[in-house]
């Protein structure tokens, strides 16, 4: 895909450039970016060099992450944030973005966000953005519920960190949350008791049950097969 601009009320997001490298390298020495997203850490004028001119690049030409610089129309164009959707199967993405320190707090990156998510839904098109974060990225949250992406619990070692997996929020948000029709028809579930997972036995405060397949158990221990349980960017 070739890339394209975007525009806001106070924001110009486009794709980076070679001039973009510097302020990229600037922005990831804070070390609250390089805590609460996956950039190498430490982070060298290198890395933005392959950010810029290979990831972001390649990223466009073959379709499967769309990387924009924001860049602030009323400041003389300085790059004030990075946001990135990358496809995450049929028609889903997923959304990342950091913003630069002296920026932050002025509610730049939910205007970039909505943007984002509105051009996906209606260009590439996309049905599902999801938003995820390690636990306590509170800044990064705060910013997808004010897009308005709704909560829907936590992957446990959900990301990979430094080497480290980590617990991570995730929240989605659809065409309909932007006033927008979805590519297919979508049909949410009925909210009633009858389709909520119920609790286990202990927290109803009923007595715990013996499993009915207990007896069952082979002499090594393990379930049969038919009863083992089975199990899949961030700043501001």
């Amino acid at each position: 895909m070739e890339p394209i601009t975007l525009t806001t009320a106070r924001l110009t997001l486009r794709t980076l450039t070679e001039a973009d490298v510097d302020p990229v390298y600037q922005a990831c020495q804070d070390p609250e970016i390089r805590r609460w997203t996956t950039v190498p850490s430490p982070y060298r004028r290198a890395d933005a060099e392959h950010f810029v001119n290979r990831i972001c690049e390649d990223g466009w030409r073959e379709g499967t992450e769309f990387t924009f610089g924001a860049v602030d129309t009323a400041g003389y164009g300085a790059l004030v944030a990075v946001i990135g959707l990358s496809m995450r199967g049929t028609r889903t993405g997923e959304v990342g973005f950091w913003t630069a320190r002296q920026y932050r707090g002025r509610g730049l990156m939910t205007e970039a966000v909505r943007a984002v998510a509105g051009w996906a839904f209606t260009e590439i098109p996309v049905d599902r953005v999801i938003w995820r974060a390690e636990v306590g990225n509170t800044a990064s949250r705060a910013t997808a519920l004010r897009v308005g992406f709704v909560p829907e619990g936590v992957e446990r070692a959900g990301l990979l960190n430094n080497g480290v997996r980590r617990d991570c929020w995730v929240a989605a948000l659809l065409p309909s949350d932007l006033g927008l029709p979805s590519t297919d028809p979508y049909l949410p579930a009925p909210t009633t008791t009858a389709n909520r997972t119920p609790a286990p036995p202990a927290e109803r405060g009923e007595p715990a049950r013996q499993r009915p397949h207990a007896a069952r158990e082979r002499p090594d221990g393990s379930a049969p097969p038919h009863i083992r349980p089975h199990h899949d960017h961030q700043n501001p």
